[in-house]
């Protein structure tokens, strides 16, 4: 691996690298950077949209090119996508690079990875057409051949970008275009790492990585904060940087206003794999077990609030007071009961609970017990929850399988050993009218988990969120580093 002397490894989300102006300004060329711009390692996404033009929209679902390929309806409607999203970088590239000779290799190597992009895909189409190929067995290969075409495109216009204001940035293509050997990940990364110099190159890395095992098939859209954990560990890295369009703060101020929430400013490992849980990635978990193994604390900081220093996080840390940090929570779960009066002292009734929500791929998000009665909370569509509910209650005779949507708000932080605070809790539901449906406080002590109906979530977080946080001093991150 290259020569470290305390580098950093810094990861700029699609919405960041999307603003060139502020990027370049707030994170690529900072004040510090432009005295000395080296000893950084950027791994960077696609732009924003631009994954989801090529594979599908992540919040509405709406067929990118991999999802009109893979449906087939109309055989060339994919091509026309694909053909769209060549549009698109041109356009960005005219946008960041401008009118310039960078501009022009920009659009060259567009046209060149995307019409081999549509070879290869026509090739495939044809080659399926003869009966002996199933185009099911290779749409893997496809969605990451694709998803790769984002992240090159980004990383190839920020090189440029940096090269153009006199920085010797490297474009580092892990895509594995056009290479003939299977390499793993670690592989690629020091295969494709070796031979830059940290201290007179600065490394501007794909977030997307070909390996063996597929970083799509096995991470979906975390792929990229994967590639950067990886890359992190394997460089010992001194501190991982994840630059965002938001702080890391209390609840999300488009709920509880901009004016009361605060920023977390430091925490653990243990709090950003409960936002996990509830759907509030600060970075994936799988990323995130990588940084911590490895012993790396990951800073979070907003690419928008140039001055500001972020939240870090980090293996060891625990605050000496006890204190809520974050109100958040997951809409529309379902709790799916089995009750069965002769449960008590039998085994394997949860087995085959478990059993039946895997084959359904059904995520679980919390669960409870008692004498006769197993209570999976689940986070998936409502056509699972029904199938395997039914399931269920063909496979117990004589059991009551019932299924109830509502909403899980979760209280977390890395230190909730208090003793008053599932009495507070309850008391500002109480006030703010809110019934409760249920709660859960593991003895680990970080975090508390409250049921609630589903239209009772956003009062549930404001009520949650006053009570618990705003009547609290601020906390600062001097504060917070001199306690851990």
């Amino acid at each position: 691996m290259p020569e470290t002397n305390g580098h950093t490894v810094e990861k700029i989300g699609g919405t960041s690298i999307a603003r060139t102006d502020v990027v370049l300004e707030n994170v690529l060329l900072t004040r510090d950077a432009v005295k000395a711009p080296y000893g950084r390692i950027f791994v960077v996404s696609a732009y924003a949209g631009m994954t989801d033009r090529l594979l599908e929209d992540k919040k509405t679902g709406a067929p990118g090119v991999y999802a009109l390929f893979a449906g087939a309806r109309n055989k060339w409607e994919w091509s026309d996508a694909l053909s769209e999203v060549a549009i698109a970088m041109q356009r960005k590239n005219a946008e960041v690079l401008g009118d310039s000779p960078e501009r022009e290799e920009a659009d060259a190597f567009v046209r060149e990875r995307v019409e081999g992009v549509r070879n290869c895909l026509i090739d495939l189409h044809r080659l399926c057409a003869y009966g002996q190929f199933r185009l099911d067995e290779h749409l893997a290969t496809v969605r990451e051949m694709l998803a790769a075409l984002g992240e090159v495109h980004s990383a190839h216009n920020t090189a440029a970008l940096l090269r153009q204001r006199e920085v010797n940035a490297v474009c580092v293509d892990l895509t594995g275009w056009r290479c003939e050997r299977k390499l793993t990940l670690d592989e690629r990364i020091q295969e494709a790492l070796e031979r830059i110099d940290l201290a007179t190159q600065l490394p501007v890395v794909t977030g997307y990585a070909s390996c063996v095992d597929g970083l799509v098939s096995r991470f979906d859209r975390g792929y990229t904060e994967v590639t950067f954990s990886r890359i992190g560990a394997l460089t010992g890295a001194r501190e991982a940087i994840i630059h965002k369009e938001f702080h890391l703060s209390s609840a999300d101020p488009r709920l509880v206003g901009e004016s009361r929430v605060r920023k977390i400013g430091a925490t653990n490992y243990d709090v950003a794999d409960q936002l996990s849980n509830m759907g509030m990635e600060a970075i994936h978990p799988k990323a995130a077990k990588g940084l911590r193994q490895a012993s790396i604390p990951l800073r979070v900081r907003n690419t928008f609030d140039r001055e500001d220093p972020g939240t870090v996080i980090r293996g060891d840390f625990r605050p000496a007071r006890a204190r809520p940090e974050i109100v958040t929570g997951l809409r529309g779960v379902f709790a799916l009961e089995v009750f069965e009066q002769d449960m008590v002292g039998v085994k394997g009734y949860d087995a085959e609970i478990l059993a039946a929500l895997t084959r359904h791929d059904i995520r679980i998000v919390s669960k409870c017990s008692n004498a006769n009665t197993i209570t999976h909370y689940v986070d998936c569509p409502a056509g699972r929850a029904e199938q395997a509910a039914t399931e269920l209650d063909a496979r117990f005779d004589g059991a009551e399988v019932g299924l109830r949507r509502l909403s899980i708000v979760s209280v977390i932080g890395a230190n909730l050993d208090h003793a008053e605070l599932a009495a507070q809790a309850t008391t500002a539901l109480v006030e703010a009218k809110v019934p409760l449906l249920g709660l859960h406080r593991l003895t680990r002590g970080t975090d508390l988990q409250l049921m609630v109906a589903e239209a009772d979530f956003d009062g549930a977080v404001r009520a949650l969120h006053a009570a618990l946080i705003e009547t609290r001093p601020a906390d600062t991150l001097t504060d917070l580093d001199a306690a851990a």
